[in-house]
């Protein structure tokens, strides 16, 4: 028989209801629904709630390597495949397994104590290295394949998949990046100091942020804002690329930038493309 996973956002009420009407369809066409503690085999993760919800449960579906669908109950709803308007339409689409699967990369990240112990974490969207007391700013240095590159005061840095780029890492003033470049951002939050963009680099490169001695407090990393790693001065930060994805499952074709577009709600109009009347 087959199986999904459904794990829902149990604080919201529309959700539930949302998710015991697909769970209903689902069963009787005989396609067994599991909640997220089971470890029966499944092959789709299906999650009812914002980017948050889908953030949380993105650990199943990579542990798993099976596809996750998002439904939007959220405001953004990057992940989200699909809507609550078009929950038959999401039935058929699962019943059928119709849909294409796009690979997310994801970050791994090193986290080396000063006392020799060394805490592994991964991360869809982002790791946020952030200072802990708001009266001082926290003091970080950075490097790229081994080679200093600056240090500098700061509120924070972001390291970030393009996954991310419209993400945490937007909103402090990095770049947006398309989901399938190959590439790792570092985004710093309120720096000071000469050397302080946001940095774009390869896959096969590594970062690394050090947690320099002069700090007033510990220092916090938040992997996608659900696990925290608190961190002393003294501690090394590696990352880089991780050869597990995370799975997505698309119900269409539409491209990154129309996303873009509807999920920001820009501004096109007066936009010409050649041979192209504006509607």
């Amino acid at each position: 028989m087959r199986s999904i996973m459904m794990i829902v956002n149990d604080k919201r009420e529309d959700a539930a209801k949302l998710a015991s009407r697909m769970r209903t369809a689902l069963e009787d066409r005989e396609i067994a629904v599991v909640g997220a503690d089971s470890n029966q085999a499944v092959e789709l993760v299906v999650v009812f709630g914002g980017d948050g919800t889908i953030l949380w449960s993105a650990q199943a579906a990579r542990e798993r390597s099976v596809p996750l669908l998002g439904v939007n109950l959220g405001h953004m709803g990057f992940l989200a495949e699909a809507e609550v308007s078009s929950l038959e339409s999401l039935v058929d689409h699962v019943a059928a397994a119709d849909y294409a699967v796009e690979e997310r990369m994801t970050l791994e990240l090193d986290v080396h104590m000063p006392d020799g112990s060394v805490q592994h974490d991964w991360a869809i969207n982002e790791a946020a290295i952030m200072r802990t007391d708001l009266a001082h700013p926290a003091h970080f240095g950075i490097g790229v394949d081994g080679q200093g590159v600056s240090t500098y005061g700061a509120d924070g840095i972001i390291l970030s998949t393009p996954t991310g780029s419209t993400a945490y890492s937007y909103s402090a003033g990095g770049p947006v990046v398309w989901p399938d470049t190959e590439a790792v951002l570092m985004v710093p939050l309120a720096a000071h100091g000469l050397f302080t963009r946001p940095l774009v680099v390869g896959p096969n490169s590594e970062l690394e942020v050090s947690i320099l001695k002069r700090q007033w407090a510990d220092i916090e990393v938040w992997c996608d804002g659900i696990r925290r790693i608190t961190v002393p001065a003294g501690t090394r930060i590696l990352c880089r690329p991780s050869k597990v994805p995370v799975k997505l499952a698309r119900l269409s074709d539409t491209p990154f930038s129309a996303r873009l577009v509807a999920k920001f709600d820009l501004p096109v109009s007066g936009w010409r493309r050649l041979g192209v009347e504006e509607s």
